[in-house]
């Protein structure tokens, strides 16, 4: 995946970040989503309406732990990530 401050990622382009990931998690305020991607992936355009903010470029922070790609910031989220207690 490249930098987005060099260039936004935008559309299409936010799904192709997630070609080989298992897992979205999406964090909103306190509450994360989680969205199996193997066995129960939703359309393109519901990936999307999660991933993307109102100015149509992917919401930030977005990064990839492992299988798991997690957009938005939450501490629980990224305290299960990480794997801390």
């Amino acid at each position: 995946m490249r930098h987005a401050g060099k260039r936004p990622v935008e559309g299409a382009d936010a799904l192709a970040a997630l070609a080989g990931a298992a897992e979205l998690r999406v964090a909103k305020g306190k509450r994360v989503q989680r969205i199996d991607l193997v066995e129960r992936r939703p359309p393109d355009v519901e990936l999307l309406a999660l991933m993307l903010g109102r100015s149509g470029k992917l919401r930030a922070p977005a990064l990839r732990a492992g299988a798991v790609f997690a957009v938005g910031c939450n501490q629980e989220m990224l305290d299960s990530l990480f794997g801390r207690p």
